[in-house]
């Protein structure tokens, strides 16, 4: 599967049409037609269904332009550092979650931005499995994630900030008159919980390894959405303090797990990786705000 035969594969999904993709690439029909019966005889599978109008994507296809993308991506992403090496310029591909600690890569950001122009910062918000598959594929150079990280996986440096856990409800909450949250509290509560696998784990070593005797009506990736649920009423979200306004005219408060639970925070990279200039230069700004030899 060449690189060049991907670019015209996604040129044609994106257009819907043969011609039409043909003329943005600047070939004849008859030659696109021929390289996309050939990619899918090459992977012995059908890509598109062709209609008198316009052409639309199979399910195998719909699967092929997603990791097309990511492809295509990172041989940019590679092309662009090799070419820049020899100066502090480029990108560098950042992913975390929702968490205090992207204060601390925001202040680092714009440091590395300040002393070097050419430099680029790209942010991807997810959560740790969402990060992880793209640690692992290469389209990101770090990770912001809860520790404890795969150490066999990824080289890491624990961040000084750590979320406290708590649970996010309407002020009108009869909750909302107490200090803490314990586990009988939650007891038949409509609970809102992440889908993070890790973070499923933790909240259910608090609640002592019976999470799915809870409540669960809802789950979430990114809590702001979640939020809306809770100010609609739908439930009670267990989450990360400070990351949902609960002061002024919120309609929302936050009280904080008891015993309390901590997430720890860590930034990671694949073991064993190449970084380009600019990569190497945050990591050197990570360190050095950081105080690490």
């Amino acid at each position: 599967m060449e690189i060049r035969v991907l670019r015209y594969f996604l040129a044609v999904a994106q257009e819907e049409s043969i011609s039409a993709a043909a003329q943005l690439l600047h070939l004849s029909q008859p030659t696109l037609s021929r390289q996309l019966k050939e990619l899918e005889e090459e992977l012995g599978i059908i890509l598109f269904i062709r209609g008198n109008r316009k052409i639309s994507l199979t399910e195998e296809g719909v699967y092929l332009v997603n990791r097309a993308k990511e492809i295509l991506s990172l041989v940019d992403k590679t092309t662009l550092n090799l070419k820049e090496a020899e100066v502090v310029s480029g990108d560098i591909y950042i992913g975390g979650g929702e968490s205090k600690a992207m204060r601390l890569i925001a202040k680092i950001s714009k440091e590395i931005m300040d002393e070097y122009p050419e430099v680029r910062i790209h942010l991807y918000s997810g959560n740790a499995d969402e990060l992880a598959e793209k640690l692992d594929n290469g389209l990101l150079d770090f990770g912001i994630v809860i520790d404890p990280s795969d150490k066999q996986k990824y080289d890491a440096i624990r961040l000084p900030d750590r979320d406290i856990w708590g649970l996010l409800m309407q002020d009108s909450s009869s909750l909302a008159k107490k200090d803490v949250i314990v586990s009988s509290d939650l007891k038949g509560l409509p609970l809102i919980v992440s889908r993070q696998t890790h973070v499923a784990n933790e909240l259910s070593n608090w609640l002592g390894n019976n999470l799915e005797q809870y409540n669960i009506v809802a789950t979430y990736n990114l809590l702001y959405n979640a939020s809306l649920l809770v100010s609609e009423g739908v439930g009670y979200a267990l989450c990360l303090y400070g990351l949902i306004n609960t002061t002024g005219e919120s309609d929302l408060c936050f009280r904080p797990l008891e015993p309390s639970l901590e997430a720890k925070l860590t930034i990671v990279w694949k073991k064993n990786q190449i970084h380009s200039n600019a990569a190497k230069k945050f990591l050197e700004s990570v360190r050095s705000n950081l105080k690490i030899e």
